[in-house]
């Protein structure tokens, strides 16, 4: 019989089983009753005939099982068969099977939802056309806008267009900003405004990508043939379902963004999210557009305008080193070939340096994964680890079970049931409690994934990422629950068939077997102790890591301060409208004049929100080019509102303005990087490179304040220069207050007096300083926070298995703990005895604990602040928590050991 044949066999007599085993009966009977004719014949009596008859024929159950394996399917009605009785075998000790399974659900929970955003965020491939081909010039996610000669990160729109039609190794090349632009829009006319991320795109994307659209049509090379031209926008599916229901007729709806009117012609499908793992745009625009699409970078004809990523698709047959080398002779061609490019000995000296490496872009690019990817890891061998204890607390209930069913055990084995047998009974009982756990740990999984999401810093959003379950998640739930299943069950099963038969069937209630005397459950919870131990220091490292964040200083006060994002471009006004500083003017005054407002100022950054940098040069000083210079452009209020310290000099004022001298305001490390001698007050330094000319900003020094972290609280302060927004053309978004009193009541005021100045402006991320300061080390906060958590989950797991352990011994010990007190031994005696074996396994615990976390704390050294690994504090807290829960823990069998009656004791034996 061929393979299908015998596979479609198997599964007819599977599903029609008990029309088998029926037949089967029948037949079985009437070769009895034949056989018993026979003999009757012969002369037997009946009942003779009938005896005889059964001898001949056998054991009726065996020759059963005979058929059933032929059948194919023993295995599978064994399995059910154990599964049943493991089944009514957890539901007779409700206690064990509860305690187990929650230990399962969170610790299978944990490790899934830990294991979700790191497929999320460093594994899953990104959702186009053969991934894996796809490759970006340029090996760092750098973004922003550069006009470095020579730079291999960020190119510009005509270095691409060259670029796309000279390459010989990518069947197609595209290129869109390295930054989102975030404006607010008006939908179909309507007067509300709404934020809306837009990634501008070369017409090329989608088809590079090998995306196809849910509806209408992507974009494509037309799009982007002239700039200003093709107004049009392509949605995401998730912007279609949030602002449209979902309908069905959506092509032909306008958008606005600034003062042009978009037309959507397509919608994206629902998996695709751009290339920015974390980062979803709302809409894609052609690159032509991107000088209408406020905040109007633009940038399509500028030559050195760099500020674009660009992505190939390589040719069949071409490896990464072939396109490595097209790409490095490409790169120099076209920048000598640029009718404007700079060609002095510098420059050619930095091309010659330059290298451009390619990079894959199978999993896309994301801030998520350079922030989070070690914090990840971090917290997944901390799972592992909270389910190790798990597994380790959960063999030691299973072992003590199975010494309380020892009996039982014992007459399976003496009726012929082998061990083999018996083992697997109990591997399958393992297993059941496992997948069970597992599937209940899916359902934590899913409530703790989206905690962490809302955990994560992005605005007043959620992140958009999918980690929703997928086959690579289940496959990996189904692993751990299996592998769960062989840690936890393995030792119990083979200690529970290793029974001496008389001695187990012999012994009563009060009697305590060598199952009960064995040194394994000792080990076990010895061995949670040590782990307990390793997760609770690197709890108290990482919280106190993050009370140091939480205190560093910053340079300025960033308490009581009221920042929010105010958009600008609603208004109509460009950067170089003196009507724009007159309504910075305006707002400052009037936010000023409101009660409980001590301070206002915009400012272009505050802290951690990027920055305008470049390299400043000082007649007379050698220049650096290896520093760039962040570049903050504020009111004259500013430094009141930030409370940063003026040392030297003077703030700005209404002298200046823009035809008057051209000011800064430097940071301390300036003034003694760049004028170590003298003050520099009434010096001058210019903005921008040397090759600059007359581009090249001149500004006289007029103040010195003092340092600020302006980017990273762990880094040391930045340099930093400050300019009036009176003598700079610059458009806003931050605006800072300094109040007293409740920020409820203060930010609606504010917002209040914005909007009796300008009712258009939108007024976005409304947050205290305090706010914007923590988001910086949100990583660290999630680290401490869940490795807190899962530490104490981890002290509560031991604890169960220590107070398990020691109730079980003093029920098994009661009769020897009767007779001892019988004999004389006082109850304190008794009680100090328990507690004695309780210190010596929590010590022993400790003693294997601490080399393990000291090696291990070399690990995480890195992302600790203020205080290293092997911090004494820490430790020290650690053991005294472990050590004082686990006495606990302990203190309540002992304490019971202690009161036990000496007369119920003997009678108990």
């Amino acid at each position: 019989m061929s393979l299908g044949g015998e596979l479609r066999r198997r599964v007819h007599m599977l599903l029609h089983r008990g029309r088998f085993q029926q037949d089967l009966e029948e037949e079985m009977r009437m070769h009895v009753e034949l056989r018993k004719e026979q003999k009757i014949r012969s002369g037997f009596s009946p009942e003779e005939a009938g005896r005889a008859a059964h001898r001949r024929f056998g054991n009726v159950t065996r020759t059963k099982e005979r058929s059933y394996m032929a059948w194919g399917w023993n295995w599978l009605e064994t399995f059910l068969q154990d599964a049943e009785y493991g089944v009514r075998s957890m539901l007779r000790a409700p206690a064990i099977t509860f305690v187990a399974l929650m230990s399962l659900a969170l610790g299978i929970g944990a490790n899934t939802a830990i294991f979700s955003f790191i497929d999320a965020v460093m594994l899953r491939s990104l959702p186009v056309r053969d991934p894996k081909l796809l490759v970006k010039l340029g090996d760092r996610d750098a973004s922003g806008i550069t006009d470095s000669f020579a730079a291999t990160q960020l190119y510009s729109y005509p270095f691409y267009r060259r670029f796309r039609s000279k390459n010989a190794v990518f069947s197609d090349t595209a290129a869109y900003y390295s930054m989102t632009n975030h404006p607010h829009g008006f939908v179909d006319g309507r007067q509300d405004p709404e934020l809306i991320n837009v990634q501008t795109v070369s017409g090329t994307y989608f088809q590079t990508l090998g995306v196809e659209p849910q509806f209408g049509r992507l974009l494509n090379e037309n799009d982007d043939s002239s700039e200003g031209d093709h107004p049009v926008v392509v949605i995401s599916n998730g912007f279609w379902k949030r602002r449209f229901a979902s309908h069905p007729s959506i092509l032909g709806h306008k958008v606005r963004l600034g003062s042009t009117v978009f037309e959507i012609v397509g919608v994206t499908p629902p998996e695709f999210f751009g290339t920015q793992v974390g980062d979803s745009p709302d809409a894609f625009a052609p690159l032509s557009m991107s000088a209408v699409i406020p905040p109007g970078w633009g940038g399509y004809k500028d030559n050195f305008k760099e500020s674009l990523y660009i992505i190939g698709r390589l040719k069949p047959g071409v490896s990464v080193e072939q396109a490595t080398a097209n790409v490095n002779i490409l790169f120099r061609q076209i920048l000598l070939s640029f009718p404007d490019a700079k060609l002095n000995q510098e420059n050619l000296s930095r091309l010659n340096k330059s290298h451009v490496t390619l990079k894959s872009m199978e999993r896309g690019l994301s801030y998520l994964r350079r922030t989070y990817s070690e914090p990840l890891q971090v917290l997944m061998v901390i799972v592992a680890l909270v389910l190790l204890i798990a597994c380790a607390n959960i063999a030691n209930l299973l072992l003590a079970r199975s010494t309380a069913r020892a009996r039982e055990l014992a007459v399976r084995q003496a009726l012929g049931a082998a061990r083999t047998r018996i083992m697997r009974q109990l591997l399958t009982e393992s297993l059941l409690l496992a997948f069970a756990g597992g599937a209940l740990g899916i359902g934590f999984a899913a409530a703790a994934n989206r905690i962490l999401l809302a955990m994560l810093p992005h605005g007043q959003n959620t992140i958009p990422l999918d980690v929703s379950l997928n086959l690579r998640l289940l496959g990996f739930t189904f692993v751990v629950t299996v592998c769960t299943a062989v840690l936890f069950g393995t030792l119990p099963s083979l200690r529970a068939t290793r029974l001496q038969l008389t001695e187990s069937l012999k012994s009563g209630s009060g009697a305590a077997p060598a199952a009960a005397r064995s040194p394994l459950g000792r080990i076990l919870v010895a061995s949670q102790v040590a782990l307990s131990l390793v997760l609770m220091v690197g709890a108290c490292l990482f919280l106190r890591t993050l009370i140091n964040l939480s205190r560093a200083g910053m340079g300025f006060n960033k308490e009581n301060v009221l920042r929010m994002d105010i958009d600008y471009t609603l208004t109509g006004y460009k950067d170089d409208n003196p009507r724009l500083n007159l309504l910075y003017n305006q707002i400052e005054a009037r936010v000023n004049a409101l009660p409980g407002v001590e301070a206002a100022s915009f400012s272009e950054f505050t802290f951690n929100e990027g920055s305008w940098n470049s390299m400043i040069f000082v007649p007379g000083m050698p220049i650096d080019r290896n520093v760039n210079v962040p570049h903050n452009i504020i009111g004259e209020a500013y430094f009141k509102t930030m409370q940063i310290p003026l040392i030297a000099g003077r703030a700005f004022g209404t002298q200046d303005t823009a035809t008057s001298q051209r000011v800064a305001i430097i940071s301390e490390s300036i003034a003694k990087k760049y004028f170590p001698a003298g003050s520099p007050i009434g010096r001058t330094y210019s903005i921008g490179s040397p090759d600059s000319g007359d581009n090249a900003t001149q500004v006289q020094v007029v103040g010195i304040v003092r340092d600020v972290k302006f980017d990273d609280i762990q880094e040391p302060p930045a340099y930093i220069d400050y300019l009036p927004y009176s003598q700079r053309e610059w458009g806003f978004g931050d605006f800072e207050v300094r109040y007293k009193g409740d920020f409820r009541a203060i930010s609606a005021e504010v917002q209040q007096a914005i909007h009796s100045i300008d009712r258009r402006l939108p007024i976005t991320n409304v947050m205290t300083m305090d706010e914007l300061v923590a988001r910086s080390y949100a990583n660290q906060a999630i680290i401490a926070k869940l490795s807190a958590f899962f530490g104490l989950v981890a002290v509560f797991l031991s604890c169960i298995g220590l107070y398990g352990l020691m109730s079980y011994l003093v029920g098994r010990r009661t009769g020897e703990i009767g007779i001892r007190m019988a004999l004389g031994a006082d109850r304190s005696q008794v009680g100090w005895q328990v507690m004695r074996e309780i210190a010596v396994l929590v010590l022993a615990g400790i003693a294997v604990g601490l080399p393990v976390t000291l090696a291990g704390q070399r690990l995480v050294g890195d992302m600790l602040y203020g205080l290293k690994g092997t911090d004494p504090l820490s430790i020290a807290g650690a053991v005294f928590l472990l050590s004082s829960a686990a006495l606990v823990a302990g203190y309540i069998p002992a304490r019971r050991a202690s009161r036990i009656n000496p007369l119920s004791a003997l009678r108990y034996e």
